[in-house]
This record gives C-alpha cells, structure tokens and sequence, in this order.
C-alpha cells in the first residue's frame, strides 16, 4: 500500500500572485514535506525520572517553551511541559526510541501519517504567518518552535534557518487542504512559487 499526500490534489508546480518583475530568490517557496518520522513522546505525570538525565539519539531533550534539540539525524520540538515532537527522516528511529524510554515513564506515538507538514522559505515567510497568527514572530528564531493557530487551525511551526527564513508547519491531514488554501491566499500579496 501507498502513502498518498493529504495535499496531492491542490499542490501544483508553478508562480502564483504578484511575481512579476521579481526575482525568484525574492520570493517566497513552498513544498510539501513527505515521509518525514514524526513521534510524540510524553512524559507521565506520575513519572519520577529527571528528564535532564535523559538523551535519545544523543540529543536531550528540550525544558524550556520554545525550544528545540537538533542534531544531523534529528529534532526534538518542545510541545509543552512533558511533551515533545521528535521529527526526522530516519523512520528507524522509532524502534530505538522505544528501547530507550521506559514505557512505565512515557507514552511513545507515531504522528507520521497524521499530519500535513509544508515548508516556507524566503525573505517574508514570517510577514506570511503574521496575517493569520496572533504569535510576535520577531522573536521566533532558529531552532525555535511554537504551537499556535493560523486562521483557525491547530499548527506547530518549527524555524529551521535564519537566513534564508525557513519554517516547517504541521497540521491535522485532515485540515492539510484548507491550510495550505489558506496559507496560499496569504501569500498572493507577495508573490510565491510552489516546487
């Protein structure tokens, strides 16, 4: 069986909105994110191991809001207190995870496939979210994280890079469409190409 993308019907290759006379490293880029390994991992309450004794895949794992652990292989979102999204390429990962958290301190969930993940690059990608997040992106930076709305749906956005301006943002597939119509919409202004 395959995996068919929740945005395989509205994601089409091309330049959209106000690019004329632009050039193209001016405007923003979008892309879905397929095939990524996405784990929640949450500590229970009645646990009493330190998570700051704890690593997996040699990384810790983020305690403070906001923050993400990264590594080449992987990172580690900080969902809230107890709660955090390992993402990555490496589907292995999960196995090892496994054999690494006790299941009597942690609930260990794969995501993968639940989620819709696109990916913004370019000079206004925060101008982009400002217009439908109540969040103060200008003090989101890289390898920093947040769990917001953008018009009305539930989202988690990663920054990946600085320069260029890079976020990754998970939603529901099930809202995968109206998400990316949305983000698609707000984008028109500037200009925007999707590869």
């Amino acid at each position: 069986m395959t995996s068919i993308s929740p945005l395989n019907n509205v994601l089409k290759k091309g330049l959209y909105g106000n690019n004329e006379e632009k050039s193209e490293d001016k405007l923003i880029k979008i892309k879905e994110i397929k095939n990524l390994l996405i784990v929640q991992i949450v500590q229970y309450k009645n646990s009493s191991l330190k998570i700051n004794d704890l690593d997996t895949n040699k990384l810790k794992f983020p305690t403070d809001s906001l923050n993400v652990s990264v590594n080449t292989d992987c990172r580690i979102l900080w969902s809230g207190p107890g709660n955090w999204l390992l993402v990555s390429e490496n589907k292995n990962l999960l196995s090892s995870l496994k054999n690494s958290l006790n299941e009597k301190d942690f609930a260990i969930t794969d995501l993968s496939h639940s989620r819709a993940i696109i990916e913004l690059e370019g000079p206004n990608s925060k101008e982009i979210l400002k217009k439908g997040c109540p969040f103060n992106f200008n003090e989101l930076k890289k390898n920093n994280c947040v769990n917001s709305v953008f018009n009305g749906i539930a989202v988690t956005i990663d920054m990946l890079n600085d320069d260029p301006c890079n976020l990754r943002l998970f939603v529901l597939r099930s809202f995968g469409e109206s998400f990316f119509h949305s983000v698609f919409d707000s984008c028109l202004e500037d200009g925007f190409k999707i590869i």
